[in-house]
């Protein structure tokens, strides 16, 4: 058996040079993966938008022009093609989690939450939205508003949310389920989640986060469209009250016509 030590030099690298290749292999792959569930939700919004005016208005951190051009004809997204409605998370990360929110059936809060991360279009900017919302109650648990894809700036942001707002008191075993999003299965993340016991689970298509999805367009549509933004500022205060309004006072025909604050009151565990 050829010890480690002889392997690492016969292949001409370090140990230490070797991990630092598989991380950085690993970062780039977790990038282009965010960056494609994000331009998929963009084409499916702006059908016709070429892939350079998407470079310009997404502004990948890390990634060149010519580089996003790139991606875009790889991932076939060059051709003005309609937009896949229905897959709308690039599959080929590290991770995956199985999916085991599909089959559960809930009947009170902190059984499971669900995330997803959207964009949204300001002037000649796109930001980025993440939601986390309990599954039963629709309650948003956490959220944030970002001008990059990193982690810290979306997942673990509304992640430390919620857990600031569950005043850290978790019990173990809640699903936290979203989609294969880079965001997802990064080291501070499932740091985080492991600290507090979630069960990871991920979907492979869209429908598969439904509520979600739902979640996304409700505060786009139904709330943030409807103000005159016009810069970040803005968009983080219209974001705030947005979420107050329709976890507080919009009322739910799923929840009984109860908002989901009431809910969350009821069932409090």
């Amino acid at each position: 058996m050829v010890s480690l030590n002889k392997f690492y030099t016969a292949i001409g690298i370090s140990k230490q040079g070797l991990h630092q290749h598989l991380n950085s292999q690993l970062s780039k792959h977790s990038i282009f993966e965010n960056l494609y569930n994000i331009i998929i939700q963009i084409r499916a919004d702006h059908p016709t938008l070429s892939c350079r005016a998407m470079y310009y208005k997404t502004q990948p951190e890390s990634i060149g022009r010519d580089k996003f051009e790139q991606l875009c004809a790889e991932w076939g997204l060059v051709q003005e093609k309609p937009a896949n409605r229905i897959r709308t998370t690039y599959s080929t990360g590290v991770i995956r989690f199985e999916n085991i929110y599909k089959d559960v059936v809930f009947t009170a809060i902190n059984q499971a939450y669900v995330s997803d991360i959207t964009y949204y279009e300001v002037g000649d900017r796109f930001y980025y939205i993440t939601f986390i919302m309990d599954a039963f109650s629709r309650y948003i648990l956490g959220y944030s508003v970002s001008k990059r894809l990193t982690t810290e700036q979306t997942t673990l942001q509304a992640l430390e949310m919620l857990l600031k707002y569950k005043k850290y008191k978790l019990h173990p075993g809640i699903i936290f389920h979203s989609d294969g999003g880079g965001q997802y299965y990064d080291k501070a993340f499932l740091e985080l989640t492991k600290q507090y016991k979630f069960k990871n689970s991920m979907c492979e298509y869209a429908y598969e986060n439904g509520k979600a999805e739902r979640i996304n367009g409700i505060i786009k549509n139904n709330y943030l469209k409807h103000k005159n933004i016009k810069d970040f500022e803005q968009l983080q205060k219209e974001l705030d009250r947005s979420v107050s309004l329709y976890n507080n006072d919009r009322p739910h025909k799923s929840l009984g016509y109860k908002t989901p604050k009431e809910i969350e009151k009821t069932l409090h565990l």
